[in-house]
């Protein structure tokens, strides 16, 4: 038994290796959903998210349009692809994919994406 405040070095019967699985990168994890579901609307959104994320513009165009042409009804893909072509400098493109978001919103109910696809098209005018 230790006292208070002595330092005992413990001893264990236990020895820890490093671990030697490695974690794939998200964007690898991501690919292998999308391919196994193609139309998996969340897969599709997070990859191109990471790929933009990533400043995989081109994949991050790519996976957008293939994400709205599969789920047209997808609000969030509207709001995050128009913004990803602002920052590309596509504009007009970012302006029409905007307006359509708006009215996908809209009718979906969703009046918080809604408001806030409008306030990022007015920011575009």
């Amino acid at each position: 038994m230790c006292a208070l405040g002595s330092h005992a070095q413990a001893r264990y019967n236990t020895r820890f290796d490093a671990m030697t699985q490695t974690q794939k990168p998200r964007r690898e994890v991501l690919e292998q959903f999308v391919a196994e579901k193609p139309t998996d609307a969340f897969a599709r959104y997070g990859l191109a998210l990471e790929c933009m994320k990533l400043g995989d513009n081109d994949a991050a165009t790519s996976h957008f349009q293939k994400l709205l042409e599969a789920n047209p009804k997808y609000v969030a893909g509207y709001f995050q692809f128009g913004q990803h072509l602002s920052r590309t400098g596509q504009l007009e493109q970012a302006r029409k994919l905007l307006s359509d978001g708006i009215l996908v919103a809209q009718n979906a109910g969703d009046m918080h994406a809604r408001d806030e696809m409008q306030a990022a098209l007015a920011l575009l005018r």
